[in-house]
């Protein structure tokens, strides 16, 4: 069973493995990793793996079959082999404020509106928000966006834990996704924001809403008749 470290602290940003498994050379698992894979709409991490003096960059991380692989540069690293993991770190850290802002803008908008997302997708620059609302305006949505700002400005702590599967599905709200249940697993990794929200999720969160800063609209569009799609941004 790989252990996966960033399910535990999302600011680990280094860690020592073993190399269990290589495939084609340079698809790599590890024992354990800091890596976050593909999935849940938060891109994949990048950084580096380094055996002795050879460093190999991570330019995808991915679940298979339940194991996270790695995708590496070039060939050259063998199961067995010590290594040190290293995250890009600037690029986490921005996913992990764009992740959190956008869990508190979906509170918001499901508190105000009782619309939940039809889709999203983070990225280090900009987060796509798709959700079902029928009336709908760009000047109503940016209300949302300045409640989501003063949220921003107080220090309101973040913070994840898991809850067996019959305890979190009576948990009001623990999905913001549109015709989804959680997952159907025994226990399931709740992220909390303290006063606001409670969702099951498998992403990397910053641990209190002062660290995401500010955002700001870049655009909005109509997808269908019920469906809205924004973009929005972290301000700095």
């Amino acid at each position: 069973m790989i252990k996966a470290l960033f399910l535990e602290d999302s600011y680990l940003k280094e860690c020592e493995a073993t190399v269990v498994a290589v495939s084609d050379g340079n698809y790599i698992v590890l024992d354990q990793t800091v890596f976050y894979p593909k999935g849940g709409g938060q891109p994949h991490d990048t950084g580096k793996i380094i055996h002795e003096n050879n460093v190999f960059n991570t330019i995808y991380v991915g679940k298979f079959k339940g194991s996270i692989s790695h995708e590496v540069d070039k060939v050259g690293l063998n199961k067995g082999d010590k290594v040190h993991c290293i995250l890009d770190w600037k690029r986490r850290y921005k996913l992990m404020r764009n992740h959190t802002a956008a869990h508190t803008l979906a509170a918001i908008l499901e508190k105000e509106t009782g619309a939940l997302i039809t889709g999203n997708q983070l990225e280090e620059d900009k987060v796509r928000f798709d959700f079902n609302l029928e009336n709908f305006s760009r000047e109503i949505f940016q209300t949302y966006i300045d409640k989501a700002n003063e949220l921003f400005k107080k220090d309101i702590p973040v913070k994840w834990y898991e809850v067996l599967r019959e305890e979190a599905v009576k948990i009001p709200g623990v999905t913001k996704l549109a015709n989804a249940l959680p997952p159907n697993i025994p226990v399931l990794r709740i992220v909390e924001i303290q006063g606001l929200d409670k969702q099951a999720d498998g992403g990397t969160h910053v641990k209190n809403l002062k660290e995401v800063g500010a955002i700001e609209m870049i655009k909005a569009k109509n997808k269908g008749k019920n469906n809205r799609r924004v973009y929005f941004r972290l301000t700095s």
